[in-house]
């Protein structure tokens, strides 16, 4: 393992993690004090959403182009600057007005923030490859955990305490750090540190000389032919694997009701199922990061022994957690939903990890950036899709078959692994990794 960047890459996610915890609530509660609705507030977790997704379907042509330490730069070094402006416009304007300005702006930090999932995820393999694999998604999926956790439990008292104003300003400190972190990640596929081109774009750039003297041909039509199969590459690449179509699959029926933890849906059975104040919805949010990080931790322990048995653990997990989901729903008991929440986080860890693993051992490391570009697509839109359908099922069902509704779909996600396991036995006889 190359633990001196991968630590920089731990770094760099965990305070550009934070950094946007801090900003999303405190612009939550300047825009809700400034205009009074809920509906303008909810806007920025869905304008943020709606815009990764569509980054990710433009990522590819960055990825293959660039070196992955020099998105992950750009990314934050943009978001920086924009987060400076940001600041500055809210400076000027006060609590008052410029709420358009302030949308346009998180629709543009928001763009930049879409490229650096799938570029960590792309150099994850490359900086622990081989059996280090699961261990470092492991601990990626702990400290992500862990930010969150003490991210969405601080920040409400941070913007109480200091006002949304200074809690901006603490964001944007966490964004600097990041920032020195990223450029500190260095590629070890990429070992010629005097460029910051792909290799592969290198190459068709040195070629290009050669061809200058042959007459020129229709160039901008080649050009946006090339760009769009780049754009489409890894949707075929997913398309072309059996394993790669399944594992989407299973991720997208899972996601489907992953919405269910959003805090709105939270907050409402604390009320009508468990008949407890808001305190009750951060207790659960709480016991929820908290079991996740000892999920984590209890993944991380048994690596060695999950490894062999990725696609096994996998929809292990996903039973354990579908099951306790069904628990959940049906238990009245307020003591007895935060050891039920607690429990939730290994299940839920040994499949999240699982599965990412699978997807990074399923595809080469130069096709890796353009499937999981297709991936964060994908899942962004299921997101989108299980909001509208999951507040649309406890509106006319209510909360606890909203629960239960999402407990199934896990569990189908699960059931369909089960029936198309002999897609991973065919391909590791075969040979495939």
């Amino acid at each position: 393992m190359h633990k001196r960047s991968f630590t920089y890459l731990i770094g760099t996610q965990s305070m550009s993690n934070a950094a946007d915890v801090l900003y999303i609530m405190a612009l939550i509660s300047l825009i809700f004090h400034g205009t009074d609705s809920i509906i303008t507030a909810i806007l920025i977790p869905l304008l943020r959403m709606g815009t990764q997704m569509i980054s990710g379907f433009f990522a590819p042509l960055l990825l293959v182009r660039f070196q992955l330490p020099l998105i992950l730069f750009i990314s934050q070094m943009g978001q920086l600057l924009l987060f400076a402006i940001l600041i500055f416009h809210l400076w000027m304007t006060g609590p008052s007005g410029g709420w358009t300005i302030v949308f346009i702006l998180v629709i543009a930090l928001s763009f930049l923030d879409g490229w650096t999932t799938p570029a960590r995820n792309s150099l994850v393999p490359r900086l622990a490859p081989g059996a280090a694999l699961m261990k470092a998604n492991s601990l990626i999926s702990v400290s992500d955990q862990t930010v969150q956790l003490a991210g969405w439990g601080l920040s409400g008292v941070l913007v109480a305490v200091l006002g949304a104003e200074k809690t901006l300003l603490l964001a944007g400190v966490l964004y600097a750090v990041a920032l020195v972190f990223t450029a500190l990640i260095r590629d070890p596929l990429e070992t010629d540190g005097r460029y910051w081109l792909h290799p592969l774009t290198r190459v068709r750039q040195e070629e290009e000389p050669e061809k200058a003297d042959s007459p020129p041909t229709d160039s901008v039509n080649s050009g946006k032919a090339e760009r769009w199969k780049t754009m489409q590459e890894g949707w075929r690449l997913i398309a072309a694997s059996g394993r790669l179509k399944l594992l989407m699959f299973i991720d997208m029926v899972d996601m489907l009701g992953g919405s269910v933890w959003v805090g709105a849906f939270t907050l409402a059975f604390a009320q009508e199922v468990l008949h407890k104040g808001e305190a009750w919805w951060g207790y659960i949010n709480a016991a929820y990061f908290a079991g996740a990080i000892g999920g984590g931790l209890l993944v991380l322990a048994c690596t060695r022994l999950l490894e062999k048995r990725l696609f096994g653990s996998m929809v292990a997990g996903m039973f354990g957690y579908g099951i306790l989901t069904a628990f959940y729903a049906l238990n009245e008991s307020a003591a007895l939903t935060l050891l039920i929440v607690l429990l939730m986080g290994p299940p839920a860890e040994l499949s999240i990890v699982s599965r990412r693993t699978l997807i990074q051992k399923s595809v080469g490391d130069a096709d890796l950036p353009k499937v999981l570009s297709a991936q964060a697509v994908l899942m962004n839109l299921m997101f989108c899709i299980s909001l509208l359908l999951m507040g649309w099922i406890a509106e006319r069902f209510g909360i606890v078959n909203l629960y239960l509704f999402a407990a199934a779909l896990t569990g189908l996600a699960a059931v369909i692994g089960l029936l198309c396991r002999r897609i991973f036995r065919d391909h590791a006889v075969s040979g495939i990794h």
